[in-house]
């Protein structure tokens, strides 16, 4: 079903007709209340907690596009520094790197004339309003193209997370873009799983603020209780218990018995009868979490965001077409493919990356997260065992729930379309003034720049609307230097429609009479004025009339405007015979009353959603600034390889010592030491720095670390007891390492006493002595 065409330039809107798939009652009833949600005089409690509501959200969605692109600046900056560290990136491409870490300028938009940034205006309000061209792009560009313009179209375009109407267009856009892909797909099993831009889109779709929220109130309480459990081992994999149990007896013992060799293959791990004692009770133990997991997940249904269901959906709706005789348990899997893969279990195998936790798990529950991660994604999926036999173990979770899960994605899939309501609202925002996005010079260039590109196939026609602005705007200008990549408003309305003046005007037709017109105007402003004068909204039943003489006779001129329409309003509606003042209004007066329960209940909710979401807000800023603390280490290390690389040019000059590090001589270049910086262990278990320590309890007080930087890029961690001379241990690091061990995913670093979390000695690193050279 698609979206009914908006009125066009050549009709009057005297005589434009809503749709006949909405009652005339409600299409009128709903005009109006769109309205008064948009009347900026009333000034009540609902108002203002209405108000923070709407700011809360904005702040969201913009710090939600903020973090979309740190990430991807990250994930570019990881792929140049990785050949950085392995001397493959040619000395003037490390400033393109340092560019990139330029910050975005805010600006008014005032370097561009008016006539361009009207084009432009009338181009992206046509992008918004017409989703389908953008469903076209995002079919068109290449894999490594699909970011830059995902976070026009998720974050700029459709930028305002919490608005339906935005948001209904993004899912029309959605729509568009599966269709196409269940038409191109010719094997069902390849369907929506390879890395593709539709693949990208959907894992975006779900980063964004009410999947973060949907994420945070679900998972977050179930993954934080069993990280606590830092020494439950829960590894079922034979050849890894294998190992573990050897080297615990070889610890414990001193030495290994013969019939315990190193090295075994996975098969004669998997027969040894102690490795299966220790393997069975971790399964059942493992079984119970994640049908706990299953169980919280299932629970809550009804709060999954309504977009996400939708999408679910929309999969089962194209795969019964496409597919007729498709199984049900098949159609499941696609769902599930959508729902557990790209949503649900990326956060359960890094909850540090979705916040959901403080830091990263220790290595147990980081294991034990992974395989929860495996058994749903097996139980929402066809089970495939071929890389991971002992898997198979944990067949019974699946066959015992597989009937649940299915009941479950099914009943994901049950909900409303909104084609009526998101028809309401475009129709309404020809009447709204305000319609803008935040948007930058590259976005905004880039977007121009794919359109005029792909305009043959998006737009054949030469007169149709998109093909004439792209016309008019001309090629697309080059993208700029990252720090002139100004951040501007760009207000948004159409070339060809014309903007509704008069509601009243516009909702006139054959079967909407002015009797319903002037009913449901004067209910309306019977609420406002209910809402500006709070002394008297609570008196039951409400006098009517004399709630209009108030407003008439009083010094508010707002109030006396509505107070005198009002009573026009009743007059006319009571010669009309549509209401009796003999009864005093009795059917207006119990709509009016039952309003102003609907708005005392809506206040409740619109405080516990405000509750809801600044936890979320709190989590998104988090996120922004775990991340730009990533960044400030690639900031270091930059700087570090500029100084490196300009005292090797210099050394020439004698500039060349020797110095001895865990016993052996290394050439270094002359330069400052920096350090020793003395931290105690329980100084480093405060800060999340040590992860996991075998230091005994009752020693730990005596022990303390010593940091140095001997040169840019280098540190050496010694650790020391206390009266003792030399150190215990002492390592020689390199920040090359450590960004090695972070872009693979190692987050712990093995001081043999102690587990150090990568990132937070990196972190201390920089803070400590990158600002000091």
């Amino acid at each position: 079903m698609g979206l009914s065409a908006l009125p066009s330039p050549s009709t009057s809107i005297s005589s434009r007709r809503l749709t006949n798939r909405m009652t005339n009652r409600y299409s009128v009833n709903a005009m109006y209340s769109l309205a008064a949600e948009q009347d900026i005089d009333i000034e009540d409690d609902l108002a203002r907690a209405q108000k923070r509501l709407r700011d809360l959200k904005s702040r969201i969605s913009a710090q939600s596009k903020k973090n979309f692109v740190l990430e991807r600046d990250v994930r570019y900056l990881d792929s140049r520094i990785a050949l950085l560290i392995q001397n493959k990136i040619a000395a003037e491409e490390k400033k393109e790197v340092a560019d990139a870490l330029e910050d975005i300028v805010e600006d008014d938009g005032s370097h561009m004339d008016e006539k361009r940034m009207g084009m432009y205006s009338n181009l992206f309000f046509l992008l918004q309003s017409e989703p389908r061209h953008v469903a076209s792009l995002c079919r068109l560009v290449s894999l490594a193209e699909i970011d830059t313009l995902l976070q026009s179209v998720m974050f700029t375009l459709f930028g305002n997370q919490y608005e339906q109407r935005e948001e209904h267009l993004l899912l029309t856009m959605f729509q568009s873009v599966l269709s196409a892909q269940f038409e191109t797909t010719s094997e069902f099993g390849s369907l929506l799983r390879a890395n593709t831009p539709v693949s990208r889109m959907m894992t975006t779709y779900t980063r964004r603020g009410p999947g973060q929220s949907y994420l945070k109130g679900v998972l977050a309480e179930r993954i934080n209780s069993l990280i606590e459990h830092k020494d439950l081992n829960l590894e079922i994999n034979p050849l890894k218990v294998y190992e573990q149990m050897v080297l615990q007896i070889e610890e414990d013992t001193g030495a290994l018995p013969a019939s315990l060799p190193r090295g075994v293959a996975p098969e004669a791990a998997a027969n040894n009868a102690d490795v299966q004692a220790i393997i069975v009770p971790r399964l059942t133990m493992l079984m119970e979490i994640a049908n706990t997991f299953l169980s919280t997940i299932i629970d809550s249904m009804e709060s999954v965001p309504y977009g996400i269901r939708w999408i679910c959906k929309q999969i089962r709706s194209l795969t019964r077409r496409k597919y007729p005789d498709a199984s049900d348990a098949s159609i499941c899997s696609l769902i599930g493919g959508f729902f557990f893969l790209r949503f649900i279990n990326p956060a359960i195998v890094t909850p540090q990356a979705y916040m959901l936790v403080d830091g990263v798990p220790a290595k147990h529950p980081r294991r034990t997260l992974t395989l929860i991660a495996k058994m749903l994604q097996n139980l929402a999926n066809k089970p495939s065992y071929a890389k991971e036999q002992y898997m198979m173990s944990l067949n019974p979770f699946v066959e015992t729930n597989k009937v649940r899960m299915n009941q479950f994605l099914n009943n994901l899939c049950e909900v409303g379309d909104f084609y009526e309501s998101l028809e309401l609202d475009q129709y309404m925002a020809l009447s709204k003034k305000d319609l803008s996005i935040n948007i930058t010079l590259n976005e905004l260039y880039n977007t121009h720049g794919l359109l005029v590109q792909h305009a043959e196939v998006l737009s054949p026609s030469d007169k149709a609307h998109l093909r004439t602005l792209l016309d008019d705007l001309g090629p697309a200008p080059a993208q700029v230097p990252r720090k002139e990549n100004r951040s501007m408003e760009l207000p948004l309305y159409s070339r060809w429609e014309t903007p509704i003046q008069e509601l009243s005007t516009a909702l006139m037709s054959d079967s909407v009479t002015q009797n319903d017109i002037n009913y449901m105007e004067a209910k309306s402003i019977f609420v406002q004025l209910l809402r500006s004068i709070p002394s008297i909204a609570a008196k039951r039943p409400i006098d009517l009339p004399a709630l209009a003489e108030r407003a008439a006779t009083s010094k508010d001129p707002v109030l006396v405007r509505r107070g005198i329409k009002v009573q026009n309003l009743l007059s006319e509606l009571d010669i009309a015979g549509v209401i009796d003042k003999a009864d005093d209004y009795k059917i207006m007066q119990d709509e009016v009353a039952a309003e102003m329960v609907h708005l005392g209940n809506t206040k409740e909710k619109v405080v516990l959603e405000t509750r809801s979401l600044e936890a979320v807000y709190k989590t998104i800023c988090d996120h922004n600034n775990y991340l730009r603390s990533q960044l400030e280490q690639y900031k270091a290390y930059l700087q570090n390889v500029r100084l490196v690389t300009t005292k090797e040019k210099g050394a020439g000059s004698g500039g060349v010592g020797v110095v001895t590090v865990n016993g052996k001589e290394k050439k270094q270049i002359k330069t400052t030491v920096l350090g020793p910086y003395r931290f105690t262990h329980s100084q480093f278990e405060k800060e999340g720095i040590i992860m996991d320590s075998n230091v005994p309890d009752n020693r730990r007080i005596n022990i303390y670390f010593n940091l140095t930087s001997p040169a840019p890029g280098t540190f050496i961690i010694a650790l020391h007891f206390k009266g003792r001379e030399k150190p215990i241990l002492e390592m020689d690091l390199k920040t090359d390492d450590l960004l090695e061990k972070q872009k693979d995913n190692q987050a712990s670093l093995d001081l043999e006493y102690v587990q150090l979390n990568v990132g937070k000695i990196l972190a201390l690193f920089n803070k400590l002595f990158s600002k000091r050279r």
